[in-house]
């Protein structure tokens, strides 16, 4: 039932000040009336000069942080921010969760529950060791959090906290291609912008039903100043301006290579694509006869399909290296979740392809008389 607002925010700073709190965030506006932030978030930590409360917010221009020392300090940072009209509070402590929302009404409805899991240890910066985005971050409400769900997005956020360098800072644009239902792309988001990161995010995907959800999903986190959706194809799609970082998760078969081209074309930065269903090159292999002494590759249909998958990805790593990506294939997701759990990393260079980097590339594509999707959408004046 609707709460009066007053007293719910009161219980709110309470649980603010509890030395058991473990983290907090405001975010969303009440009807009506815009906070002078996006978005807050709070968590105690212990540094050198002891325990701290930090506060981490957004203006949605550039992320901000500072830790304030307890008692006045705190108690007035934290008067300032219940002050600001923020249409949803979700707060932890050690023993229990409260969630508030404010009505379109101005009142409050409040939702009380135990601790779901654990109490972390208080006061580190790294409470959550097993997990760069706590399983307990309130976007998991959103996006989902059965447990299959949080060891997928931790796999994946680890190849992209591989991929970039530990010094970036500024902004970063990034685009995903083929979001789909973009849960991947709002863990990518949370977990950059907790680095530090000033990110634009532009999610596509082909459906206009998903770019509603989405951007509807956006909304309620209080981040569609940041992440924004279009609805369009891969290779078509209206991204302005060039991405810094390209991700392409599970697009199928050569759509994997249209997000390749359009990244190699706008000169992206690093690129994580993680490929799926490699139908091209298999349809390419039934065609005609192996080359001698390989037949046995593919001679049956499941070894052909898998021999496929390697040869694809291995095919695309080498034509991007041709473009000035140093780019490598690793695990994903641990093969007992998904088969599909290959991820193409690359990062760009500007490096020249040697002659010999050329050769090696054509002797194979020759050997198996195939034409990679890839190699056809970039052309064949560096892999000639």
């Amino acid at each position: 039932m609707p709460e009066p607002l007053d007293a719910a925010l009161t219980e709110v700073r309470a649980l603010l000040l509890d030395p058991a709190l473990t983290r907090a965030v405001a975010a969303g506006r009440r009807r009506g009336h815009r906070p002078s932030v996006v978005r807050a978030e709070l968590r105690p930590v212990t540094l050198k000069a002891g325990p701290r409360l930090q506060i981490s917010t957004s203006d949605g221009a550039r992320p901000y942080t500072r830790n304030v020392a307890p008692g006045a300090e705190a108690d007035a940072a934290i008067d300032a921010l219940l002050a600001e009209p923020f249409g949803n509070w979700h707060v932890e402590t050690a023993d229990a969760t409260l969630q508030l929302r404010v009505t379109k009404s101005g009142e409050a409805q409040v939702h009380r529950a135990a601790a779901s899991r654990p109490a972390a240890q208080p006061g580190g910066h790294d409470r959550a060791k097993d997990y760069l985005l706590d399983p307990g971050d309130p976007i998991f409400a959103e996006i989902g959090g059965s447990a299959a769900k949080r060891r997928q997005v931790d796999a994946f956020l680890r190849a992209l906290a591989a991929t970039l360098p530990d010094d970036l800072t500024g902004r970063l644009r990034v685009v995903d291609l083929g979001c789909g239902n973009a849960y991947l792309t709002f863990a990518a988001y949370r977990y950059l912008t907790q680095r530090g990161l000033d990110v634009e995010l532009v999610g596509v995907d082909v459906r206009e039903d998903q770019r509603r959800r989405n951007t509807e999903l956006a909304e309620r986190l209080g981040w569609a100043d940041r992440v924004s959706f279009v609805a369009g194809t891969i290779a078509d799609a209206v991204v302005e301006p060039a991405p810094d970082l390209v991700l392409a998760l599970h697009a199928c078969d050569t759509a994997t290579d249209e997000a390749l081209a359009r990244a190699v074309r706008w000169g992206a930065r690093w690129v994580l694509a993680a490929p799926c269903c490699h139908h091209d090159v298999a349809a390419q292999l039934r065609a005609g006869p192996a080359p001698a002494p390989y037949e046995l590759l593919t001679r049956q249909g499941i070894m052909r399909e898998r021999f496929a998958d390697v040869l694809t990805d291995a095919l695309r790593a080498g034509l991007l290296r041709l473009h000035g990506y140093r780019a490598e294939v690793v695990e994903f997701v641990d093969s007992q979740h998904t088969p599909r759990n290959l991820l193409i990393r690359a990062r760009h260079t500007g490096t020249a392809p040697t002659d010999v980097q050329r050769a090696e590339y054509r002797e194979l594509v020759d050997q198996w008389r195939i034409t990679p999707r890839l190699q056809t959408l970039l052309g064949a004046e560096r892999a000639g």
